[in-house]
């Protein structure tokens, strides 16, 4: 007889078929109940998604092999149906719902694109979609293609490699499904927004077992809401073919393929953290005729599977992905400096072209199975990750300001920039570089149950990293080498069949060559290349709770992590692994059905920062950073998304974040202000197959800054900050074959 809690392992690409077998099956149970006998079978165990509405049951990650309530550790998963409710568009409006994260403004070696933040450490090459690392530096404007977005917190290298201090934010891609549907939507907005999507999912009879096809396609215009003069257009075709070569082997052959044309918005002048007086939040303070943004990404996977037997299986992923970034920008940051009140010229890079290529190659494979040794019952997966990534920048710039293409002596008038350059250009060239990161890893996660009562969970990875960069006007070379091994433990105690208590510890390294196919730089001053890995550690206590029959899910989680020999530049510029930085705070989250009729998905995050260590000083803005918060951290942030299904066929929704007050930087007394984001929903169903959606985001226009430079900024040379969206509105139809 079976007794006590357990929980089994699943392949989250074939939930479906399992849970209509599941509905087959129970089709004969009336039958069953009238005969005269009863008979015991055995225990069977139903693996698959329950519909469970915004609470999703299992990672999409194989190496998580049991039900995210047996996780020892805080993993946040923004399903399809959250991000469809919201007509999420972008990376960043998708994490908007995961509290703990914020987001840097651009500039910097690696431009703009996503600079994201996770419980205050940067995560901007800590990217992964279907579980492989994306690293390249990119603006991630659209998710047509993407099913769900999981974001893993705390040191997290057993899981993704090279950094992941803060954690790791996993994509996970739309694939075949066994059955057939046709879902065509079309939409319009304020904002110049016109958008069209085509999500098509065929089954192949008559070839191989449980075939499929599935096609999405997307083609979008807008303007940025507020930001009228900023313009975005893109298209993609992900077409993916999943073949089962028998009953146990199954090929997915998938393509991806997006354009985008958009032009690149550093944001407004500031100063310490603040819009700078007279500043037109709707006026373009770069070139709009100059600056451009232009992303072509193609993105090739072969996705080999094997079940031995019903608890052996065998997967192979291969990858290629090309990215082309042409980026021409120019920073709105103000020299002014001698000139009449209200004044400016611009200052920073102006016209500043950055042409860069990355490829990468790379494979994981991984087997995993469950077996016994004794009383122990293991779920144990290996593997093994390959990969190679180049990185190939051109830099130029088009002489503005300079002495043939002077401003005007008196400059501009900063409430009415000009927004196009009328005058001439000269092309300067300010650089070439190649970079080669080659990274080789195994790992291996095994989770053994004593008792029905207790889990242990450990996991161990060892890396090689290799990374050169070459000057190719020079042809000077630097290069770096790292080995290094990570770990993680976590003990599950299971008090109830549907609680959880749990203690994690975990540790992370950032190695020089971390950012390398991001920016395509190592750290540099005294042989900083050679520096050994920054490192991480993690402790979290935490627990979670299945309430009204496993549909309404909460966790919470007081967590502490520890960042040692953090690389930081003495007064000379010479570069040394001598700081160390702690956050600590918590987590809580409560996702699922609180009635039949309404969904919740909430988080709130707590986050405790400080620099323990620094040798820095007060070298710069006249405060030391020892002591002090971190930059960009804010110590309270929350999200909350929930629906309200008032009939069968009408629903509203409602949404709320809130960002606390955060230091611009840590050795800059400055704050940026907090902000409340409100934003609502209402959908009708026409009929089984045509329905209406209306979206109104930042109900009240809320102004507010989104991505934040990391520098104070001066008289000479002002700074910057990215004002989020302003109040929009969208009006989408979906017809359903």
């Amino acid at each position: 007889m079976n007794s006590g809690i357990t929980a089994t392992r699943r392949s989250p690409y074939r939930t479906f078929a399992t849970a209509a077998s599941f509905a087959v099956a129970s089709t004969a149970l009336p039958a069953m109940a009238q005969t005269p006998e009863a008979t015991e079978l055995d225990a069977v165990t139903v693996v698959g998604e329950k519909n469970t509405g915004n609470k999703a049951e299992y990672s999409a990650s194989d190496k998580f092999v049991k039900p995210l309530l047996d996780t020892p550790q805080t993993v946040t998963a923004v399903p399809e149906k959250v991000i469809e409710e919201q007509k999420a568009l972008s990376l960043r409006q998708v994490l908007s719902n995961v509290s703990g994260i914020t987001f840097d403004a651009g500039e910097g070696g690696g431009g703009s694109g996503d600079k994201i933040n996770i419980r205050g450490f940067s995560a901007n090459a800590n990217m992964k979609v279907d579980g492989l690392r994306d690293s390249s530096q990119n603006n991630r404007t659209d998710m047509f293609n993407v099913e769900r977005v999981e974001v893993i917190k705390g040191p997290s290298s057993v899981f993704g490699g090279a950094g992941t201090t803060g954690g790791v934010v996993n994509m996970i891609s739309k694939t075949p499904q066994q059955r057939d549907f046709v879902d065509a939507s079309a939409g319009i907005g304020t904002d110049n927004r016109h958008r069209a999507t085509l999500d098509a999912n065929q089954t192949l009879e008559g070839l191989g077992t449980d075939s499929a096809f599935r096609l999405n396609l997307m083609a979008h215009e807008n303007d940025k809401p507020g930001r009228d003069e900023v313009e975005q257009e893109r298209f993609g075709i992900a077409p993916s073919l999943t073949v089962g070569l028998n009953d146990t082997t199954r090929a997915t052959l998938s393509y991806k393929h997006q354009e985008d044309d958009n032009l690149l918005d550093y944001g407004l002048p500031a100063r310490d953290g603040e819009v700078l007086p007279g500043v037109d939040h709707e006026a373009y303070y770069g070139w709009s005729n100059l600056d451009d943004e232009d992303i072509v990404s193609d993105t090739a996977t072969l996705k080999l599977e094997h079940d031995f037997t019903a608890d052996t299986r065998l997967e192979n992923k291969t990858r290629y992905t090309h990215l082309d970034r042409d980026t021409t920008i120019s920073a709105p940051h103000t020299d002014m400096e001698g000139l009449a009140p209200g004044r400016y010229k611009p200052a920073g890079p102006q016209a500043y072209r950055r042409d860069v290529t990355t490829e990468m190659w790379i494979n994981q494979t991984q087997l995993s199975t469950s077996f016994a040794t004794g009383n122990l019952e293991h779920e144990l997966l290996v593997g093994a990750e390959f990969s190679r990534e180049t990185y190939d920048r051109t830099a130029s710039n088009l002489g503005l300001g300079s002495d043939a293409h002077p401003y005007p002596d008196n400059g501009y008038d900063i409430g009415n920039p000009p927004g196009r350059w009328d005058g001439g250009t000269t092309y300067t060239h300010r650089g070439a570089t190649e970079a080669t990161l080659n990274n080789q890893a195994v790992y291996a996660f095994d989770t053994i149950s004593f008792t029905p009562q207790w889990d242990l969970s450990l996991g161990l990875r060892h890396d090689w990293i290799d990374g050169e960069t070459i000057d190719k006007d020079d042809n000077e070379r630097t290069s770096t080498r790292d080995s290094e091994f990570s770990g993680r433990a976590g003990l599950v105690y299971k008090p109830a069949e549907n609680g959880r208590v749990y203690l994690a510890y975990g540790t992370s390294f950032s190695p020089s060559a971390e950012n390398l196919a991001t920016s395509g730089g190592l750290p540099r001053g005294d042989g900083g290349e050679n520096l050994s890995p920054e490192k991480s550690k993690t402790w979290e206590l935490g627990t979670k709770w299945e309430l009204m029959n496993g549909r309404l899910g909460l966790n919470g989680a007081l967590f502490r992590v520890d960042k040692d020999d953090v690389r930081e530049r003495d007064a000379s510029g010479d570069l040394y692994l001598a700081g160390k930085q702690r956050v600590q705070g918590v987590e809580l989250g409560m996702t699922g059905e609180l009635t039949d009729a309404w969904d919740v998905y909430a988080n709130y995050t707590y986050l405790d920062s400080e620099t323990r260590e620094s040798i820095a000083g007060a070298q710069t803005n006249g405060r030391d950073p020892e002591g002090h918060s971190l930059g960009n951290t804010p110590e309270h942030s929350l999200s909350l998304w929930s629906t309200y299904d008032i009939t069968n066929d009408v629903q509203v929704g409602y949404g709320a974040q809130y960002v606390d007050e955060r230091h611009v930087a840590s050795d800059v007394a400055a704050k940026v202000d907090d902000y409340w984001l409100h934003n609502a929903m209402v959908a009708y169903r026409v009929n089984d197959r045509l329905s209406a959606q209306l979206n109104v985001n930042n109900l009240f226009d809320k102004e507010y800054v989104e991505g934040v430079r990391g520098r104070p900024g001066t008289d000479s040379r002002g700074s910057a900050v990215e004002i989020g969206d302003g109040r929009s509105g969208v009006l989408t139809l979906d017809y359903r074959f």
